[in-house]
Order: structure tokens, then sequence, then C-alpha cells
């Protein structure tokens, strides 16, 4: 009978954050317009994010780290330790996305649909990271 593996949901989930990091997270219409892209990219008339290692660049960096504490759930390494560690990385990814939103979210700079993606797939991988731990602590070992 199959087991109920929900991280490689989860996996799924910081793959598309992971992707929406490539995608425009700022966006703005004044001189001219622009946007900023989460890994570090800008294009056009736009200021934020600073450049260097920053908010968006440690995001991208949790979400690869997300996808390998949830593919070890799913595979049964460690399943127990590994999707509670997902779930905390999920948690640290949305609380990091909300500080993104606020540090650098000011008119006439707003967020773009790459941040909007990102958020959605947090809140999921965050809610699914939830079932996997308690798929992985409900199995008798």
């Amino acid at each position: 009978m199959a087991r109920l593996r929900p991280g490689w949901l989860v996996a799924l989930c910081a793959l598309v954050v992971l992707v929406s990091a490539f995608l425009p997270w700022l966006v703005t219409a004044a001189d001219g317009g622009g946007r900023a892209f989460a890994i570090g990219g800008k294009h056009g008339q736009i200021d934020f994010p600073p450049d260097g290692f920053g908010i968006g660049q440690f995001i991208v960096l949790l979400s690869s780290t997300l996808i390998v504490a949830a593919a070890m759930s799913a595979r049964g390494l460690s399943p127990r330790v590994t999707s509670t560690a997902a779930l905390g990385i999920s948690v640290l990814v949305a609380v990091l996305s909300v500080w993104y939103y606020r540090l650098y979210v000011t008119p006439p700079i707003s967020a773009g649909y790459g941040f909007y993606i990102a958020v959605v797939a947090t809140l999921v991988a965050a809610a699914l990271s939830v079932l996997a731990m308690v798929a992985a602590w409900s199995r008798s070992q």
C-alpha cells in the first residue's frame, strides 16, 4: 500500500519559490518604469533592492535548502527531523518574504507577480510541511 509522502509536494513548492526569484518581485512605473528580481537583477529605472547579498538571495538559498529537506523527508531519510526542518525553513522563508515586502515596497514601487507567486508557494509549502510532519511522526518505526 502506498504511503502518503507530502514531502514531494513541499519540494515542488520550494522549486516554485526558487523559480519565482527570476520573475519581477518589484515593479515601478516612475521615471520610465523598471523591475527588480529577488535574485538581484534589475531592469529599467529602479533603485531597490541595493546591490550585494540581500534578503532575496537568502530566500533563494533557503528555498534550495527546503528542496533538499523535503526530498529527504519524502524518501524516508530521517523523516521526523527533515519534515520538522522543512517546516522551520518554510516558516523562515515566509518571514523573510514579509520582511522583503516591508523593506522595499513603498510608493512608487509595488510588488510584482513573482513576489505573489513566491508568497503563495511558501504558504502552501508550510501547510504541506505540517502534513509531512504529521505523516512522519504518526508512522511506527
